[in-house]
């Protein structure tokens, strides 16, 4: 970003009418079995009979299973996108994932080609940085079916203050109350411990999210961190996997939408707790590590239907 770039420039009325091309996302089970690992499955108990079908073939089970919130490796390429964004310009290092907003509507096969459209939700003047919220549809390419959404929250740092009026510039093109959570006060109902491994980062990558933060220490010190870090829809990962686990008895086609509000960061080797709070069919959740007692992670599952196995 250049040091004279005036925001103020910016037309919202251009960026929420721009129209993305589309695209496509081919994955195959090896892809899935992947992910998997990179979220953690299978990493406390190898033969993990909850785990070990999202990367194996089980006796009388045809394909592996896919986590629902695979869903997230679909937007990967949303920074590209925003870069196409008409009359912004920003520095790719101030730019923060913030929350991330996934609605599954039919469980996913083990592999398959993604059509994916692209559109802008939400713009939010903030003075010192610029909202955005990229929402994208995906739908199975030879079916034509629509398999999901994600609405990433994407905060560009540097970049603000256009609006024109009082109050600031805010557009969003959803129900505002459809993703307020709040962490309860109370005990929680259930908890789940998960350590994550020190090539955590570098594995999920692999997944295709090739940010150097999480893999180059130069990188990781310039930004600020004594080395690189984890990836956040990695973390979203692991506390999806706990409430899998603790609440749906290993089931993920129960997941009906999930959401994540990105609190700090998590460094490869720290230990996550993910508390959780039954509220109807949603289980609100907060995750933290381990060793510095503090949130990384809060938002909650929405649920068909639950059963503890605790």
């Amino acid at each position: 970003m250049a040091d004279n770039y005036d925001s103020s420039t910016l037309n919202p009325e251009l960026i929420i009418s721009h129209k993305f091309p589309e695209s496509t996302f081919t994955y195959t089970e090896r892809d899935v079995a992947l992910y998997a690992l990179g979220v953690g499955a299978c990493l406390k108990d190898a033969v993990d009979e909850k785990e070990l079908k999202y990367v194996y073939h089980e006796d009388g089970q045809t394909n592996i299973q896919v986590l629902p919130s695979f869903a997230a490796l679909f937007t990967f390429g949303a920074l590209r996108n925003i870069a196409e964004l008409p009359n912004l310009e920003f520095d790719p290092r101030l730019v923060l994932h913030g929350q991330h907003y996934i609605e599954i509507y039919k469980p996913f096969p083990s592999n398959a080609c993604i059509q994916n459209k692209l559109k802008i939700a939400g713009l939010h003047d903030k003075g010192k940085a610029t909202v955005i919220e990229m929402e994208t549809t995906s739908y199975d390419k030879e079916s034509g079916e629509a398999m999901c959404m994600n609405r990433a929250t994407i905060y560009v740092r540097g970049v603000g203050g256009f609006s024109k009026s009082s109050p600031p510039y805010s557009y969003s093109n959803y129900p505002a109350d459809q993703i307020l959570v709040k962490t309860p006060k109370s005990q929680p109902f259930a908890m789940y411990e998960d350590c994550t491994q020190l090539p955590q980062a570098l594995l999920y990558r692999l997944s295709g999210d090739y940010n150097p933060l999480h893999s180059d220490p130069l990188v990781g010190k310039i930004a600020g961190f004594s080395r690189p870090i984890l990836h956040g829809l990695c973390s979203l990962g692991f506390a999806v996997r706990a409430v899998i686990t603790c609440l749906c008895d290993g089931d993920p086609t129960r997941v009906r939408n999930i959401f994540g509000r990105l609190l700090l960061h998590v460094y490869p080797g720290e230990t996550l707790i993910t508390e959780m709070w039954l509220e109807g069919s949603r289980v609100i959740y907060q995750t933290k590590v381990k060793e510095r007692n503090r949130a990384v992670l809060a938002g909650f599952v929405g649920l068909d239907r639950m059963t503890s196995s605790l």
